[in-house]
């Protein structure tokens, strides 16, 4: 089943906040006819009434540099837009949840000149299931390799995180769904591995983590710097590689990493089996740590949650 927005009470728009209903762009904004929107998603946890925002300083850093990228400077600090990241969350008494900062083009100008179109800024919050269903956590996914592949680098800013890119995403998302698949795995230009629809990719092969290399077709995930810091700590081997498509196939443990993916054991890819085609222990254990740490069960070390 499709997961779908649970609308919640407000939403803060250029330092003030609004109902969730009045949050409404034109429908020739840009960000409306051209995708240009750029965006984070970010995760707030709760355990036992506390309530953390995970890694919500180098959310706002990223989304700074894809406004940096696109040539849309926000009128309001990175300061200022973290802070506003807390109140939502504190205003919409929410526990759990998924955060979604957003800076766009909106309506003004008629054609790819976008100077005429003001910069607005936004700030949503709900609530949010497991992304990949229910089980995917503990039991894991099966995947395929999509038909669609990433752009060409210096086609697209892929560091950027921005709405227009997401149109392949949500192709190889359906051509998943469709085959009977709960995700996708896409390749870049050169037939290498490149990330998942929205997500990194991480393989174990022989007791080493290895992460497809940020060649030009994949986002550079805060998820994914958090793994490989994780295994860092765990003794666990990390390295960056290109990755073959068949490593996909033979390789012992496979997993998904992303802020809304979390960490997801994949336990099939185009229908073989990763491995025993169960959850692996290495991806196992980097998961608890992960959870331990995002739901205050276990100290942080990093100073990667900020509180609400």
């Amino acid at each position: 089943m499709a997961l779908e927005l649970k609308a919640t009470e407000f939403v803060w728009k250029d330092g003030e906040f609004i109902r969730w209903q009045d949050a409404q762009v034109h429908l020739l904004s840009l960000a409306v006819q051209f995708g240009v929107s750029l965006f984070e998603g970010i995760r707030c946890y709760e355990s036992e009434g506390r309530r953390a925002i995970f890694r919500l300083g180098a959310h706002i850093r990223r989304l700074y540099n894809s406004c940096i990228v696109y040539r849309m400077p926000p009128e309001y600090s990175q300061e200022e837009y973290a802070q506003a990241c807390v109140d939502v969350v504190a205003k919409n008494r929410l526990d759990s949840c998924y955060i979604r900062p957003m800076v766009i083009r909106g309506y003004g100008a008629a054609a790819l000149d976008p100077r005429a179109s003001p910069i607005e800024s936004y700030v949503a919050c709900w609530p949010l299931d497991t992304y990949l269903g229910a089980g995917a956590l503990e039991k894991g996914v099966g995947v395929k390799v999509s038909s669609w592949q990433r752009a060409e680098p210096n086609t697209f800013p892929m560091r950027a995180k921005a709405a227009g890119h997401y149109n392949a995403a949500m192709l190889m998302k359906m051509e998943a769904h469709a085959d009977g698949y709960a995700d996708a795995i896409a390749l870049g230009p050169n037939g290498l591995v490149s990330e998942g629809s929205g997500q990194n990719l991480f393989l174990v092969v022989d007791g080493q983590l290895i992460t497809p290399i940020l060649d030009g077709t994949s986002l550079q995930g805060i998820t994914r710097d958090t793994v490989l810091k994780l295994a860092t700590e765990m003794g666990i081997p990390a390295s960056e590689q290109l990755v073959a498509r068949e490593t996909l196939y033979t390789c012992d443990e496979l997993f998904f990493s992303g802020t809304a993916t979390e960490v997801t054991p994949i336990t099939s890819v185009d229908r073989i089996p990763v491995g025993s085609g169960k959850a692996g222990e290495v991806t196992l254990q980097i998961q608890r740590r992960f959870m331990d740490i995002v739901k205050q069960r276990a100290e942080d070390p990093y100073g990667w949650l900020t509180p609400v």
